[in-house]
């Protein structure tokens, strides 16, 4: 019971924080930086479009709904490649890895690396370029612990790193992610989960490419002037999802009290309010065959905007697509799993993500 009142104490702060940071709407749109965070690594979760935020397990929860992370049985690995917007020559590379620690905590740490390849450096006297290249390295470090306070509710956070660079100007910041899920119903086909993800300080640029020299054409003085740049706030995000388990020509098993059936259909919802953009209705489905392959589908759908194009304010139209295989590894319940996902846009070939995943 005391367990059960921290979860629901957690909870409920979750929500009296999310009513004071959800003050801004989609006019804000473009007054956040480190809009990176809101990029999704993993690849299950973004075939699903983002809706299973109720459901999502392991290194996937870690963007999604970290008391996810607190459903991972043993140790998990993870990598994953994105092609974002292909046509942009943006990359994306995540690892991470999970490890149970005591009955019911787990421990989770992941790396996010966004490259945009070599880019010509210009100048006011080139603009044309033709001095060399330089390459932006955008870097996310997440260190999350979950924690299972009953059979039905869990939750955890996740602290985040974030670092941006070029040549000669950066920016450090440190992100907040927390969340609790619920999960009831006959073998726990009902979920439940809220999140509030990317809550921290404002950011702001340093480096010696903010300064510039003068030369006083009187004195030949050379003095040397810091420009200081003006801080942006974080794109912080509320996420409420739910899920519900369908079982296909299931059978009880006697022994273990559990429902065992071929056929998995799972639809799952979510709503993201969006502190600095527009909010989000995210809707998904996926089917699964005995835990051995799954095709999943999402679509996302923007408030005001809805179906119509014109009107969407990011390179999205809406639908995603994915699918996984399974394979067994041994008699002790490891697995491995090959993943992909692709994400439908309007102005480029779209986002291709794949990743493999060992659970040991």
């Amino acid at each position: 019971m005391k367990n059960i009142k921290i979860a629901v104490t957690l909870f409920l702060a979750g929500l009296t924080v999310s009513s004071s940071v959800y003050a801004g709407n989609e006019d804000r749109a473009g007054e956040a930086g480190a809009s990176q965070l809101l990029i999704n690594p993993w690849v299950r979760s973004v075939g699903f479009g983002g809706a299973n935020t109720a459901s999502a397990i392991g290194l996937e929860a870690m963007n999604l709904n970290v008391a996810g992370l607190a459903f991972t049985r043993k140790t998990e690995i993870m990598f994953a490649h994105k092609n974002w917007l292909v046509g942009s020559e943006t990359k994306i590379n995540s690892f991470g890895l999970t490890q149970k620690v005591g009955e019911a905590g787990v421990l989770g740490l992941s790396f996010m690396s966004m490259g945009f390849g070599d880019i010509d450096i210009t100048t006011v006297d080139l603009p044309e370029g033709g001095v060399g290249t330089f390459s932006p390295s955008y870097l996310t470090l997440d260190l999350a612990y979950a924690k299972k306070f009953s059979n039905t509710i869990s939750g955890g956070m996740v602290v985040r790193v974030v670092s941006e660079s070029i040549s000669n100007v950066n920016s450090r910041g440190v992100a907040f992610n927390a969340g609790v899920k619920y999960v009831t119903g006959e073998n726990d086909r009902i979920k439940f989960g809220i999140s509030l993800n990317n809550v921290g300080p404002s950011m702001r640029a340093s480096g010696e490419g903010l300064s510039f020299t003068n030369i006083d054409v009187n004195t030949g003085v050379t003095t040397t002037q810091q420009r200081k740049a003006a801080a942006y706030q974080l794109p912080s995000s509320l996420n409420i999802g739910a899920t519900y388990d369908f079982f296909v020509a299931a059978v009880k098993d006697s022994a273990s009290n559990q429902i065992k059936a071929n056929h998995r259909i799972t639809a799952a919802a979510n709503f993201t309010a969006n502190s600095f953009t527009k909010d989000q209705y995210r809707l998904g489905v996926e089917y699964g065959f005995r835990n051995l392959f799954m095709l999943r589908a999402g679509y996302v759908l923007e408030s005001t905007t809805w179906f119509d194009s014109k009107l969407r304010t990011t390179a999205y139209t809406g639908p995603s697509f994915g699918g996984s295989v399974i394979a067994p590894l041994g008699k002790s319940g490891s697995t491995f799993g090959l993943h992909y996902a692709y994400e439908m846009t309007e102005r480029f070939s779209g986002t291709h993500s794949i990743g493999v995943r060992f659970d040991l």
